[in-house]
């Protein structure tokens, strides 16, 4: 018997001392303007001065977040790691509402399969996802995830935490400028 070995390769960038987490659910409207800023975050405060790490944080009432929380971690297994990941986050973000459901429980996609999601998550990010989504014990990761955010009291998305600590008075509304006085503590 043979096994395919496999990385997650994990959601982090810069390698700053100042530890910048973002627990998102991909198809939450506030977590997508969040993710949105990650990239502006990490410029403004300095990739020598914080590291900034996703979580992803499924939630039951987005309905597809299962699916699309594992398409993601397959993703980051696949050549590229974390930043086939990050294509993958940005196609959801971009096709927000292609992947959601209407008011949670109604619209077009009561009628769409899994595998329709992942293929049309193929389609707008060009990543191949089908084979990596299959991983067997894929979801170790996903767990992984899961048991993170519910070990630091993680509910809603999104939720910031720096150095460990939940910062309840963040929002993603919030400018960049002032996440960057927040984690720096200037």
């Amino acid at each position: 018997m043979t096994t395919t070995s496999w990385h997650a390769d994990p959601l982090t960038w810069g390698n700053g001392p100042r530890i910048f987490e973002a627990f998102l659910e991909p198809t939450c409207p506030y977590s997508v303007r969040a993710f949105n800023k990650l990239d502006e975050l990490l410029g403004q405060a300095g990739e020598d001065k914080i590291t900034v790490k996703i979580r992803l944080q499924s939630q039951p009432w987005h309905m597809y977040s299962g699916v699309l929380v594992r398409c993601i971690i397959a993703a980051s297994t696949l050549e590229g790691g974390k930043q086939t990941a990050k294509k993958v986050i940005s196609a959801i973000a971009a096709h927000r509402e292609e992947f959601e459901f209407e008011r949670h429980a109604g619209g077009p996609n009561m009628d769409v399969t899994p595998n329709q999601i992942i293929e049309r998550l193929e389609g707008y990010s060009g990543v191949k996802l089908k084979e990596a989504f299959a991983i067997p014990d894929l979801d170790r990761e996903i767990k992984w995830h899961c048991k993170y955010a519910r070990q630091n009291g993680i509910h809603v998305s999104p939720t910031f935490m720096i150095d460990g600590l939940v910062q309840a008075d963040m929002s993603s509304g919030d400018e960049v400028g002032a996440w960057v006085k927040k984690v720096l503590g200037n």
